[in-house]
């Protein structure tokens, strides 16, 4: 390969992300070749790249030299973002060539290229080869959030040799929209890094990671010559559903239409959009009182979701939530059947914008809309969103008004903050609600971090119409200290440990203590490429006002945890990992410990087939669940649940997949109770019943993929859930799972994307 200007940042500490800083402008070459994207680094094709072999490290985050040489090229063509990265590996360092699904993680030889394509921190892009050359893509907001539901349209190929491996990129300009350019030039955000799968270690340039809590804004800020690509894109699909319980066929089409006609705005839409499930969820048995969370990989709803990232700082709260289109329909018969949706997404100078609506037809059908600002001022971005649902069925519209706000006064403060506001209208009846969010993250140096977040939901805040809100009537308050060890001896087993101290103090808005918790937790990486967690909860007596659905709050004791978790990456033909946990019991805290451990190994017949089996074990005992008004019951309770799969990658076209999941719990009653006056558990006589629970699910997934973002999949799936009045052993529970069939079906789709 022929010599090429180096570039090289100057090194002081590598706090201070001196490469963060610094704007380079990449210059087209006098006479520009066509890169041709085949995992060969040609040196005539990268004429003119700027050329980066500044990497270091950065897991462990010392931000010192990679103990193996990588360079990267970066090169801005009309057709996209070309990006070329070669990982010296000789003979002597282990190299894995497992293969994976898209967008599934495992600890193996990597590279990822993570573009913020305006440069201002709020949504970037992630673009992962493997050594295989499979891929992972994900979209990024709030500076460390992944989400993989998104799939996009890039190009990508490997090639490997005695002393290492490369990997070639090539990234649309179409993919995401994004400002306008100035004077021929648009100003990213750039980073690039290589994980050595067999250790762990990840060498990046410019030093930045996700686990600080900026990364987005830590990209180094890249000056590239503008293009802009127009695309059409329309994916019309057809698909057959045979239900195999009832003997109904069902035949169905659409299409979804993607339309950028130039950089800054993009038009997605779905005319009768095909919502079949052909990833199954995973099994969830909630007793609780609070609404079970699922991803979503609806391509119309992850297709540049980011700019609708409302979220309220904890958990999984936001204010859109797109399992709502489409989901239980409000007569609760089945599903909401979608009509059409359309997502408007651009930008006007430096302010962004995103529109989108969407519609349900009959009786019950539903109409949701979102409108989305956000404007950055440098130091300090404001944007709002605007929700509105209206559910004739339900006589009841609901609207949602959100404005959050991002200040970064210097590069060791961070400061986050929203407010929102809901104002629901069912049957002439208007209930208003607010709620705020502040969080407040400071980087003392290397080592030090601290947070303090704080949240207010008042008790008629509600989001669930479009949004997601476990609860409301809510006000949660923590300090979080963090220490981070990144230089550990070379014999030590451990590659780095973060340390977390938390002190967490939970009220409702009717000043009753919910919550009042100590945390520590230390998450470690080892120098075998594996994790290891452990996690110690310290909590207080306090009152739990959602057991009974609002028939009274219940005082429950100090209930204290110990947690464990470890994965260890394939080593031979095994791989596995492992969980361990010990809580105390709803009713009587410490004086009664329950216990869950699962384990998992994988075992790989070839690098593109192996087969894993999970068993998880539960003892809940004295476990509280509600059955009517302000009475409970005491259980003690054993499950037993298998994870299972087989996961073959038969060519780079073609895949099958295998899961199972079957589950059994028992629980046998110890005492009814009912809430007495003083918020305590008095034992009553009214009859309560064991019960015990079997669940299945249990799906075959055949993809072929036809063309980029165009498949053919073939899936027969099956499951049940039953739930007894009687007391039946978990173990009898769970072999009897394996008999039910609510549901079995076979479904055949088709989808194939035209260009344009």
């Amino acid at each position: 390969m022929t010599p090429t200007p180096r570039f090289r940042l100057p090194v002081r500490r590598f706090r201070r992300r001196a490469p963060c800083a610094l704007l380079f402008v990449l210059a087209s070459a006098p006479a520009w070749a066509q890169v041709t994207i085949d995992g060969r680094i040609d040196p005539a094709e990268w004429q003119g790249a700027q050329h980066i072999t500044d990497f270091r490290k950065v897991q462990p985050l010392n931000g010192t030299p990679g103990s193996l040489p990588t360079e990267a090229w970066v090169l801005s063509t009309p057709q996209g973002l070309a990006v070329a990265v070669r990982s010296v590996q000789p003979p002597g360092v282990p190299r894995t060539h497992q293969r994976i699904r898209r967008d599934e993680t495992a600890q193996l030889d990597r590279v990822n290229l993570m573009v913020d394509f305006d440069g201002d921190g709020r949504t970037g892009y992630n673009f992962m080869v493997t050594l295989s050359d499979d891929i992972n893509d994900a979209v990024i907001t709030g500076e460390t959030q992944f989400n993989t539901d998104w799939d996009g349209h890039w190009q990508h190929a490997v090639s490997e040799d005695a002393q290492g491996w490369s990997v070639e990129m090539l990234i649309p300009w179409y993919i995401a929209p994004m400002r306008a350019g100035r004077d021929g030039t648009r100003t990213v955000g750039l980073y690039l890094d290589r994980v050595v799968g067999s250790t762990g270690e990840r060498m990046a340039w410019p030093v930045a990671s996700f686990s600080r809590p900026r990364f987005l804004s830590d990209f180094a800020q890249v000056a590239l010559p503008a293009y802009s690509q127009p695309l059409l894109a329309v994916t019309p699909y057809v698909v057959g559903t045979r239900d195999q319980v009832n003997g109904k066929s069902r035949f169905d089409g659409g299409a979804d239409i993607f339309w950028k006609p130039n950089g800054q705005t993009q038009l997605t839409a779905t005319i009768n959009p095909d919502f079949g499930q052909v990833e199954s969820d995973d099994l969830v048995v909630n007793f609780g009182a609070e609404e079970t969370f699922f991803t979503d990989k609806r391509p119309f709803f992850t297709e540049n979701q980011g700019i609708f990232d409302f979220s309220l700082l904890l958990d999984n709260t936001q204010l859109i939530y797109t399992r709502r289109v489409g989901g239980l329909a409000d007569d609760g018969r089945g599903s909401g059947d979608v009509t059409g949706a359309v997502k408007l997404n651009g930008s006007v100078g430096a302010t962004q914008y995103g529109v989108l609506a969407a519609e349900e037809s009959g009786d019950a059908g539903r109409t949701f809309g979102a409108l989305r600002l956000n404007h950055d001022f440098g130091t300090q971005s404001l944007g709002l969103l605007a929700t509105h649902v209206d559910r004739p069925f339900l006589d009841r519209n609901a609207d949602v008004l959100g404005f959050d706000h991002r200040w970064k006064p210097n590069d060791k403060l961070t400061v986050t903050s929203n407010v929102v506001g809901s104002r629901i209208d069912q049957r002439g009846h208007a209930a208003n609600g607010t709620g705020a969010t502040t969080v407040v993250e400071y980087e003392m140096d290397e080592r030090w971090t601290q947070q303090w977040l704080g949240m207010h939901f008042d008790d008629r805040l509600d989001l669930n119409d479009f949004g997601y809100q476990p609860r409301n009537s809510f006000n949660y308050a923590h300090w979080e200290v963090r220490r981070r060890y990144a230089n550990l001896p070379e014999d030590s087993r451990y590659a780095s440990h973060q340390w977390r101290f938390r002190a967490i103090g939970i009220d409702n808005d009717h000043g009753l203590r919910l919550e009042r918790q100590f945390r520590m937790v230390r998450d470690s990486q080892l120098r075998d490429g594996g994790s290891e967690t452990w996690q110690l909860n310290l909590n207080s007596p306090a009152y739990d006002d959602l057991l009974t659905r609002g028939h009274g709050a219940l005082r429950i004791p100090g209930r204290h945890s110990l947690s464990w978790e470890r994965s260890s990456p394939r080593k031979g033909d095994w791989a596995w990992k492992s969980e361990v946990e010990l809580v105390g019991s709803d009713r009587v805290g410490s004086r009664r410990v329950g216990y869950e451990a699962m384990f998992e190994p994988t075992y790989f017949f070839s690098d593109a087939l192996s087969a894993f089996g999970g068993v998880t074990y539960q003892w809940q005992p004295d476990w509280l669940i509600w059955q009517r008004d302000n009475l409970i019951g005491s259980f003690d309770s054993h499950s037993i649940l298998l994870d299972a799969g087989v996961n073959w990658n038969i060519s780079n076209r073609q895949e099958l997949r295998v899961k199972l999941q079957a589950l059994g719990l028992d629980a046998r009653l110890l005492q009814a109770y009912r809430v007495g006056s003083d918020r305590r558990a008095v034992a009553a006589s009214d009859p309560v019943d064991d019960f015990s629970v079997r669940n299945l699910g249990f799906q075959i997934r055949y993809r072929y993929e036809l063309a980029p973002l165009s498949d053919l999949y073939v899936v027969y799936g099956r499951g049940g859930y039953a739930l007894d009045p009687r007391y039946s052993e978990a173990d009898s529970q769970f072999g009897r799972s394996f008999s039910l069939r609510d549901s079995e079906q076979l479904l055949v789709k088709l989808a194939y994307r035209f260009e344009i």
